[in-house]
């Protein structure tokens, strides 16, 4: 760490904290220790403080009080984490209908606060200072686990207009301040990503941050180029808000000549798990409780997925407890190498609109799909829309080494896995779009589970470590 690193991360970013009434730094001291406990302790910790959010929930948030009396719950009876199976989950469309009603009647100083909407409608929420102090300790412990703290030269390449919208002169001054530069991911032009490349090089940044697949172009774009960046010195990219793909971990690793560090998250669940340099993709479970619940509302069986429900324990303010992310994921059982007693997942997949519907009804995952295309040589990018359970149609950007005669094994990969009957169009484009919040989806279903006879998932927000919180080290 040199010295304005040191002065930034032990002085000016506590200071910004306090300013703001945010407890970040105890908390952040608190998280170093806590990741050591074995797991029995951390459990204990954990019920210690469901118990204190939901006796607190019972009492002053009228939503709950209304949920506990009519299921006859107790908050101070609960024994276990299993124990929250007794509670309903809470959807968007709770928070919506119920956005006063969730709210404590002693809550003051709560912040308004938004999704950016790139999976439906964005839901906007009120958000309190324990639970901004508790994410951005997290990001900070798990920036500090490669060697890179606050303070050090940062390049985020970001695209959420949340973010990008108030650019104003104190927040310009703050990232100057902290050596972080912001980068658009929303027009990657050629002209653009020689001017992004131009930045890296001269700032010498010693980490990246920024979605996958955006920081997979940016890298591609430089071997094109025949731009190096792994001479640098950058030591981790952070990527976050999509599904990392293999191919796109080894792109980033092989260009920039650094590690990738996993990150999932959201504005609304907060910063649910990040990977460690051992690999293991811990779970914030000193304030995330997280379940996977299949489509009938019960524990997703060990090993398979199911839709990731949190219960943020920071959020006494406004709380958010049992609500369904819309994302699916595996939990993992096992016990990190790396020696922290956190719980891990062991595999994020993405959205449950990330998932194409078989002509029997059968939710098949994107990765099903787009290993068929990564496979096929001249294919720079592509997009899988499922239009309906009986059309899909797959956009691919290719370059000189693709041959058009790769279609017909294309086309029987995917019938063999949505229906022999079901049509497959293939499309051919020079660019594909990015979503409105900067992100790339490379698989989107139109099917509505629902209308199939079958329970449907909630489509809900986008991954996020997009962020747990913004890029930048603000709050």
């Amino acid at each position: 760490m040199d010295l304005y690193t040191y002065l930034v991360s032990e002085l000016l970013f506590p200071l910004q904290e306090f300013i703001k009434r945010h407890d970040t730094l105890r908390v952040r001291r608190r998280l170093d220790a806590t990741q050591w406990w074995d797991p029995e302790r951390l459990e204990t910790l954990r019920i210690e403080r469901l118990r204190g959010l939901l006796v607190e929930a019972g009492r002053h948030v009228p939503y709950y009080q209304r949920c506990f009396d009519k299921i006859g719950f107790k908050p101070d009876s609960l024994q276990s984490v299993t124990d929250l199976c007794r509670l309903p989950t809470l959807s968007k469309a709770d928070i919506r209908t119920n956005s006063e009603a969730l709210r404590h009647t002693h809550a003051q100083r709560l912040s308004r606060s938004s999704t950016g909407g790139s999976s439906g409608e964005p839901l906007s929420f009120l958000i309190g200072s324990e639970r901004v102090s508790h994410d951005v300790a997290a990001k900070w412990r798990a920036t500090r686990w490669f060697g890179v703290d606050v303070g050090d030269p940062e390049i985020v390449l970001w695209g959420s207009p949340i973010e990008l919208a108030i650019q104003d002169r104190l927040r310009l001054l703050r990232d100057k301040l902290m050596r972080s530069t912001l980068l658009s991911a929303f027009d990657m032009s050629d002209a653009n990503l020689d001017r992004y490349i131009e930045t890296i090089r001269r700032r010498r940044p010693r980490m990246l941050f920024g979605y996958p697949y955006s920081m997979t172009h940016l890298a591609q774009h430089a071997e094109r180029r025949g731009v190096s960046l792994d001479d640098l010195g950058i030591k981790v990219a952070f990527v976050t808000s999509e599904v990392l793909y293999p191919s796109q971990r080894e792109t980033i690793q092989r260009v920039f000549g650094c590690v990738v560090a996993n990150g999932y998250g959201g504005r609304d669940a907060g910063f649910i798990a990040h990977e460690c340099p051992a690999g293991g993709l811990h779970i914030t479970a000193e304030d995330i409780i997280v379940e996977t619940l299949d489509v009938n509302g019960d524990p997703a069986a060990k090993g398979q997925a199911g839709e990731v429900t949190i219960t943020h324990l920071a959020t006494r303010d406004y709380p958010f407890i049992r609500y369904k992310t819309g994302d699916m994921a595996v939990l993992d059982d096992r016990q990190c190498r790396c020696g922290r007693g956190l719980p891990m997942l062991r595999e994020v997949q993405g959205r449950t609109n990330d998932f194409l519907i078989a002509a029997d009804g059968t939710a098949l995952p994107c990765k099903a799909f787009t290993f068929l295309l990564r496979e096929v040589p001249g294919i720079d990018s592509f997009k899988v829309i499922q239009e309906s359970v009986a059309r899909t149609r797959i956009v691919l950007v290719t370059s000189a080494d693709y041959h058009p005669d790769s279609e017909p094994s294309l086309v029987e990969g995917f019938r063999r896995r949505l229906g022999r009957n079901v049509c497959i169009d293939i499309e051919y484009a020079a660019g594909l779009a990015v979503e409105k919040t900067g992100k790339f989806r490379y698989v989107l279903s139109k099917v509505d589970r629902a209308t199939l006879g079958g329970p449907a998932w909630d489509a809900g927000p986008s991954l996020a470590a997009s962020s747990a919180r913004p890029p930048v080290w603000s709050t």
